[in-house]
C-alpha cells in the first residue's frame, strides 16, 4: 500500500476524520476503489481483455465506485464518502482533486471518442454535482455541490447552480477544505445589487 502513499496522505490531509494507518487502508472506500482502479489501469493498458471491466465492476459492487479501467486519473485524488461517485471511461482527473459523495464525470450523449471532462489539479467537485460532455475545469476551481458543469470553468473559479454559473473568489486559489456554506452565488449577487440600486433610485425620489 506504501506505493499508493500520496492517495493515503491525501486523506489524511482532507478528512478530519481520519484517525490512523489502519483505519484509512480497512475503511475508506473512496481509497480501495482508487487503488483498484490503480490496477486494472495497468491491465487495460496492457491491452488485457475483459479483467479490468470485471475488476471495475467488483469494485464498484464493494465500494459504491465506479471507474471506467480507461480513465486517466492523477496523483493525490481524494474520494469522500465515495457511495455513487462514477468517473467515465475518457474522463482525465489531474494531480490532488477531491470529489465528494455522488459526483459524476460523465458524457452527454452516445458520441464516441473523448466524450467525459477534463478536470484540472487541485479542484475540488462538491456533493451531488455533474460534470458532463468534453469539457475543461480549470485548475484550482470548485464546483459547488448539485451544480450541472456543461462548459468549460477557467482556473481559479467557483461553479454554482443548474446549469452552472461562473463566480471567481477574487481570483484567488479555492481552499481545497472550503466552507461549502460561503460558496458565492453569482445570480444572488446579482439580485442583492439590483436590490440596492432600487433602495437608491427610491431615496433619490423621495
Amino acid at each position: 500500500m506504501i506505493i499508493f502513499k500520496k492517495e493515503v496522505d491525501a486523506v489524511f490531509d482532507r478528512d478530519p476524520a481520519a484517525r490512523s494507518y489502519l483505519e484509512v487502508v480497512l475503511l475508506y472506500a473512496g481509497l480501495q476503489a482508487l487503488v483498484m482502479h490503480r490496477i486494472a489501469h495497468a491491465l487495460y493498458r496492457m491491452r488485457v481483455p475483459f479483467l479490468p471491466r470485471l475488476l471495475s465492476q467488483v469494485s464498484r459492487f464493494f465500494t459504491g465506485v465506479e471507474i471506467h479501467p480507461a480513465a486517466q486519473i492523477g496523483d493525490g485524488l481524494f474520494i469522500d464518502h465515495g457511495m455513487g461517485v462514477v468517473i467515465g471511461e475518457t474522463s482525465v482527473v489531474g494531480k490532488n482533486v477531491t470529489l465528494y459523495q455522488g459526483v459524476t464525470l460523465g458524457g452527454t450523449g452516445k458520441e464516441k471518442g473523448k466524450r467525459h471532462p477534463n478536470i484540472g489539479d487541485n479542484v475540488v467537485i462538491g456533493t451531488g454535482a455533474k460534470v458532463l460532455g468534453n469539457i475543461t475545469v480549470g485548475d484550482n476551481s470548485y464546483i459547488g455541490a448539485n451544480a450541472v458543469v456543461l462548459k468549460d470553468v477557467p482556473p481559479n473559479a467557483t461553479v454554482v447552480g443548474v446549469p452552472g454559473r461562473i463566480t471567481r473568489q477574487d481570483g484567488k486559489k479555492i481552499d481545497r477544505l472550503l466552507d461549502h456554506i460561503h460558496v458565492l452565488d453569482p445570480l444572488m449577487q446579482s439580485l442583492e445589487d439590483l436590490e440596492e440600486r432600487v433602495k437608491d433610485l427610491e431615496k433619490k425620489l423621495k
